[in-house]
């Protein structure tokens, strides 16, 4: 006879079990929301960091662009461009961008001129129609790191300008065309810093001041001396529309076998030289829409995303009435609106600060993470820039 001892195992009850899975929901919901909250606060703050960061970038090139319009082209610089078609910016080799068309130079008379600034009053796409239209603008100015002024340029055929180096026995140091540091210039065709279709060059052929785009490959000859000389074709139905043989001058009504003169070029008074004519614009074919960078006949290339507005006013003063005009929209136009003052009859080589009234970056259009709808961050730039090679003297309006 055997004597088994008899327990009793006892558990949680239903009720308990339902109690203490409640209690354990709450704890992880709470620590679920916790999370959620912790991870968007993370993506919010990367976003604002990124959106800082590109918008930064985007100004600093804007501002600095804009502060050197008309450097190196002398004080007040106008130079007249060919009449018979009225040369254009915002093009490259392929199409036109600013809003779909080609800006085209401001007339004086009939006689479009390139000055260091072009404003683009109204000229970018409407993004929003309660603002209205964008603005573009396009700064103009020499390539001080390319010293093509060291070279002399010659009309060797149409449409063609080859470049010569010093004869002997002058040498690259007794042109004084390079800074302290260089001994030689690049040559015309260097790979990273020569010239390129789409270039534009100004230089001074025949006692006439010209601005050319270059049309295709440079190619390499020789002088009486030896010395390589470099080939580059300049023909006419150029992108920017610069090389015409029409009425109304170019490039390509230039008589054949006429020189450079350095004592007469512009540049400074030392080209011929390369220009840069970089426009800046809205691009909303994308998107999200983006602000563009291009240089002359160059293809546009990408700034920034998510760009939402960009509108610019202008300062002016007339010499000959010691008047400023301040905040003009659209300078020297009859009807333009400013703050004080009339910019009426005034020209763009007569701004003398390049006001940034709006330009606007939005964050990450898709802004929603888990679902919260978290995040539609923006920022906007509102400053000044002195355009201190556009004036004779710095005479800013208070």
């Amino acid at each position: 006879m055997s004597n088994r001892l008899a327990t009793r195992e006892s558990g949680f009850s239903l009720l308990e079990m339902v109690i203490s899975m409640a209690l354990g929901t709450i704890v992880l919901g709470a620590a679920v929301q916790i999370y959620i909250q912790g991870v968007g606060a993370t993506w919010t703050v990367t976003q604002r960091a990124e959106l800082q960061q590109d918008f930064r970038a985007a100004s600093n090139m804007l501002t600095k662009d804009l502060s050197l319009a008309g450097a190196g082209m002398g004080n007040g610089a106008a130079i007249a461009l060919p009449s018979g078609i009225t040369p254009k910016y915002g093009c490259d080799q392929a199409s036109c961008y600013l809003n779909g068309v080609a800006g085209t130079y401001p007339l004086q008379g009939a006689v479009p001129y390139m000055y260091g600034l072009i404003p683009g009053y109204n000229k970018g796409p409407t993004l929003n129609t309660t603002q209205g239209p964008t603005d573009v603008i396009t700064v103009i100015y020499t390539d001080s790191t390319f010293y093509l002024n060291c070279y002399t340029p010659k009309v060797t055929a149409r449409g063609v300008v080859t470049f010569f180096q010093p004869v002997p026995p002058a040498t690259w140091a007794t042109q004084g065309c390079l800074p302290g540091t260089a001994v030689a210039p690049q040559t015309v065709n260097d790979t990273v810093m020569g010239l390129t279709t789409g270039d534009l060059v100004l230089m001074t052929l025949g006692g006439n001041t010209i601005v050319g785009e270059v049309t295709g490959a440079i190619t390499t000859g020789t002088d009486g001396s030896g010395n390589t000389t470099y080939i580059v074709p300049f023909a006419n139905a150029d992108a920017l529309q610069m090389n015409q043989t029409v009425a109304g001058g170019g490039l390509n009504t230039a008589a054949v076998g006429a020189t450079g003169s350095a004592s007469a070029a512009p540049c400074g008074g030392t080209g011929p030289c390369r220009v840069l004519a970089i426009s800046y614009y809205i691009d909303n074919t994308i998107v999200p829409p983006r602000l563009m960078r291009q240089i002359s006949g160059h293809t546009p290339m990408p700034v920034a995303e998510n760009v939402a507005y960009m509108k610019f006013t202008y300062d002016l003063f007339n010499d000959s009435t010691a008047a400023a005009a301040v905040s003009c929209q659209n300078p020297g136009v009859v009807g333009d609106v400013c703050v004080s003052g009339s910019s009426s009859g005034l020209l763009p080589n007569q701004i003398t600060k390049i006001n940034i009234q709006n330009m606007a970056i939005d964050g990450t259009l898709a802004g929603s993470m888990f679902g919260q709808n978290k995040g539609y961050q923006s920022m906007d730039l509102q400053t000044s820039v002195s355009a201190r090679d556009l004036t004779y003297q710095n005479r800013y309006p208070n």
